[in-house]
């Protein structure tokens, strides 16, 4: 039977700093494209998105590709305060509900990604933006915040706060190749094990 994921995401999903395999999405691509038949997966990071850009785009991306599997990573760049990207926790959760209802068009299999840690030595500021900072406690106030949307909606939910140390991230922020392997196998184990290929 054929299936469909879609993954939304940012920067990480999109895959910044995988030189090896282009990021955890596109090795979660690979892994479905050599062992099994008729899953598709397609990357739908954006570097920069938050919530407003995705919720933006997010149906008529599937609409496209009519998902059996919506899979959704947005939430740290809502967090960093006093920046574009920056999207307040009451509206990011509006957001998230908004995207729910929508996927829940195409598919009942939604799952919500939680955010990821950061070295703060190299994101307070980050180089490339000396007006924007991601920190911890941020990022742990919007995982909490996906956490509970998803609980509240009947949708999956994946812990990520522990899995990365600061020898996986390439830039303090995003996750180098050994870290996008640790999501990739994270992220495909708990697909795999909730049995929803």
């Amino acid at each position: 039977m054929e299936q469909t994921i879609c993954i939304f995401g940012a920067s990480t999903t999109w895959g910044a700093w995988d030189k090896e395999k282009g990021g955890w999405a596109n090795r979660l691509r690979l892994f479905f494209d050599e062992n099994y038949d008729e899953v598709w997966v397609y990357n739908l990071g954006i570097s920069g998105d938050n919530s407003r850009g995705l919720l933006k785009r997010f149906e008529i991306e599937c609409e496209a590709r009519n998902p059996t599997i919506v899979l959704v990573s947005i939430g740290e760049n809502d967090s960093a305060k006093d920046s574009y990207v920056y999207v307040p926790i009451a509206e990011f959760k509006d957001n998230l509900t908004k995207i729910i209802k929508i996927a829940r068009k195409f598919t009942n299999k939604i799952i919500f990604l939680g955010t990821k840690s950061v070295d703060e030595t190299k994101t307070c500021p980050v180089p490339w933006d000396k007006t924007v900072s991601y920190t911890n406690k941020d990022y742990e106030s919007y995982d909490e915040a996906i956490k509970k949307v998803a609980e509240k909606e009947k949708c999956s939910y994946l812990k990520l706060s522990d899995l990365l140390n600061k020898d996986d991230l390439e830039d303090g922020l995003h996750p180098n190749s050994r870290g996008h392997q640790k999501l990739f196998l994270k992220i495909k184990d708990f697909i795999l094990e909730k049995k929803l290929i």
